[in-house]
């Protein structure tokens, strides 16, 4: 692995000292630098824990650690003489502060555990948490051995009616429906041996098909009084704090989803690594709030219509619900796990990743680019990863390149830790290729949910279809799914190894951009959309030859404008008050729709609104400095009331309503002509006309003057 401090220092603007034995024989020099008080960034992570404790140790260390593995990503490999723009690139986001603080979930536990599933195997797991743990268990069956002689907890069974909640706060609620009491029952095993059907297993459960009614286990039990097979099943509930399910059947009310909460657990029998989890969980626990959810931003719901609902859709966890009393969604952070992808399919930045917030993403994306170009670097290819399987991916590959079995890493291949690879969408993706990143590549394996896969293909056919519109040449965002390193060293050295040839790299800004990433999804969006659009080829064409907008796929795409069918439209102006964006707006001064297109978000409210169902949805981003002023959709004259000639109305609104009523009984000759008044007039022309039915006694009305 060439390592070259001169060259590394001048990319990061900073002297640099190359170690060769720093966590041995030149440890000194490790403690004199946590002295200083600048941040030290230590290129090995193998010995992290000894450069940890070492710091610990050393008097007056008051300098902040990071650490970031330059080996595996890039030292060993086949291009590794290439590598080192890329290791000054990791090298520059090391340095970057840890992401601020944000507000924490918390969680409270007292140990109360509840395992569900066979009772010889629920006892057997039981016996490895007793010491720790309160435990209860749930009895499926009595399986292959049964219970043991002597009851050593708490055993509850039945049909379980429904099961939710999370670490420190599940409900569990079963039908007590057996003949026999399980408080009640000594496992004297007199009823099991009495049975002459054998519908008493070892779990102490009647089997009511087997039972033909003989009682004689009602007979022995006498004594103790736990069979009784005129007991009315009842309704029993109790709350846990963990749930540790053995079952293999969970065709009953349990948890579907990808994502299961915290502190529910799924054990095979054989993984000690779950039961030692599940020990540790007594006390308090908190975790970052993931999410930040401004209600007005929201194009979920207006006037009892669904709208945009991506984030509830694409919530691998469940945690995220509609409430349509207040026209929001709601998110559980009890039961968010972090994953980002509600954020990621959100169009209009309602839903905000919080921990790292876009903007210190944003920095560190702009860091590792910026680096890598100031070391020389070309062509740089951004790989998105999840920190968890996929660096332990990326870490096998870094292996088995240096054991010459793999060629590793290509160097012109950044990767990038993140929570999870769906936290990271469309305006990161184009920020980084507006810093200078050539390919955008995330990498799948198999921890994410499966809407997850089709969300960040939606997304990506979306960014590909502007990028080539705009004239950008290539493909720019790739989408690999690899469960092994061997899967996963073929796909990138097919898409980003410096063999690739030279016509198929993808094209990209000129110049890199110098903005900041912004908090606001929309902002950020525009600005990446400025510079993007300043440096397009199809922007320097004269304006007369250049296309007006790109068309845009349907799913997933942020931008569009509406058509609306003037034939049908009343000018009612619903979707004007539905749309959650300011992109729908009347005109005070005359019936007019106007459209500001840069707002709208294709949530599609106005056209669930419409009752004329008048508008049609068209994804694009239109290429025109007009997209951010109004532009009329459709307008009509206003109607002008035929005693006074106030407007009233618009023409098409009146038109439509007299085709309506005019074959209605009620409105026939004078009665149709008043719908044609404004509403002053009406009520004057129903009291001055002579033929106008009233009520007897009533006084006539005056003659008018």
């Amino acid at each position: 692995m060439p390592l070259h401090a001169q060259t590394l220092g001048q990319a990061l603007g900073e002297n640099l000292n190359l170690h060769t034995s720093l966590c041995r024989r030149e440890a000194v020099q490790f403690q004199k630098a946590v002295k200083t008080g600048d941040t030290v960034v230590v290129a090995c992570t193998q010995e992290k824990r000894l450069f940890t404790e070492l710091a610990e140790q050393t008097e007056g260390a008051v300098s902040p650690l990071r650490f970031v593995n330059i080996r595996e990503t890039g030292g060993w490999g086949k291009e590794a003489e290439h590598a080192m723009p890329k290791m000054a690139a990791l090298l520059a986001a090391a340095r970057l502060p840890e992401p601020e603080p944000v507000p924490t979930v918390t969680y409270k536990t007292t140990g109360r555990v509840l395992i569900m599933g066979p009772l010889d195997a629920a006892e057997r797991a039981a016996g490895f948490l007793s010491d720790a743990m309160h435990i209860t268990l749930w009895a499926e069956n009595a399986g292959t051995s049964g219970g043991l002689q002597e009851r050593r907890f708490p055993v509850v069974a039945g049909r379980l009616q429904s099961l939710k909640g999370w670490l420190g706060a599940f409900e569990v609620s079963w039908q007590a429906n057996n003949p026999i009491d399980l408080d009640l029952c000594t496992r004297c095993n007199a009823c099991v041996a009495a049975c002459p059907e054998q519908a008493i297993g070892l779990d102490y459960q009647v089997d009511l098909s087997l039972c033909t009614a003989h009682r004689d286990c009602v007979k022995v039990c006498e004594a103790a009084g736990a069979i009784d097979f005129t007991r009315e099943a009842r309704l029993q509930s109790d709350r846990f704090d963990v749930v540790l399910d053995l079952r293999t059947d969970h065709s009953e009310p349990t948890f579907k989803q990808h994502a299961l909460p915290q502190g529910y657990f799924r054990w095979n029998g054989q993984d000690l690594q779950t039961l030692l989890k599940v020990r540790e969980l007594v006390g308090e626990f908190e975790k970052p709030r993931f999410f930040a959810y401004k209600q007005k931003l929201c194009a979920h719901s207006r006037n009892e219509k669904v709208g945009c609902q991506a984030c509830v859709d694409i919530c691998s966890a469940e945690a995220i619900s509609s409430d349509k009393s207040r026209q929001q969604i709601v998110v559980n952070p009890h039961l968010c796990v972090g994953c980002g992808a509600c954020t990621t399919a959100c169009p209009t930045g309602a839903l905000t990743y919080a921990y790292p917030r876009p903007a210190e993403q944003g920095a560190k994306i702009r860091a590792l680019l910026t680096a890598y170009q100031a070391a020389g670097g070309r062509d740089a290819a951004l790989l998105l990863h999840s920190q968890e399987k996929g660096q332990k991916l990326i870490d096998e590959l870094g292996r088995g390149a240096q054991l010459k079995v793999m060629q590793g890493v290509p160097a012109r291949v950044i990767p990038m830790a993140l929570w999870h690879t769906a936290s990271v969408g469309l305006e990161l993706w184009l920020s980084a290729v507006a810093y200078g990143a050539r390919q955008v590549m995330v990498l799948l394996t198999d921890e994410e949910a499966p809407q997850y896969r089709a969300a960040l293909m939606e997304q990506m056919a979306v960014a590909q279809s502007l990028l080539n519109g705009l004239g950008y040449g290539g493909v720019h965002f790739q989408l690999i799914e690899a469960k092994n390193p061997t899967a996963l060293d073929a796909d990138l050295q097919r898409l980003a190894s410096r063999s690739l040839k030279a016509a198929l790299m993808p094209e990209g800004p000129a110049q890199a951009a110098r903005h900041a990433v912004q908090a606001e999804k929309r902002s950020n969006l525009e600005l990446v959309l400025d510079h993007l659009m300043t440096q397009s080829p199809v922007m320097r064409q004269d304006e007369a030859s250049r296309p007006q907008a790109i068309d845009l796929p349907v799913a997933g795409s942020p931008w569009g404008t509406i058509v609306v069918d003037g034939d049908k439209c009343t000018l009612c102006m619903s979707c004007v008050g539905a749309c959650p964006s300011s992109a729908l707006q009347d005109n005070p001064l005359q019936p007019e729709i106007r459209l500001i297109e840069k707002n709208c978000v294709q949530c599609g409210l106005c056209a669930k609104t419409c009752p004329e169902d008048a508008i049609v949805l068209k994804p694009r981003l239109s290429l025109l400095s007009s997209r951010q002023q109004p532009r009329v959709l459709h307008g009509s004259p206003p109607y002008a009331c035929i005693r006074c000639s106030k407007p009233f109305g618009t023409l098409k609104g009146i038109e439509a309503m007299l085709g309506r009523l005019a074959g209605h009984s009620m409105f026939q000759g004078a009665a149709l002509e008043r719908l044609k008044m404004c509403g002053d007039c009406r009520v004057v022309d129903m009291f001055t006309d002579e033929n106008q039915v009233r009520v007897p006694g009533a006084p006539k009305p005056s003659q008018p003057q």
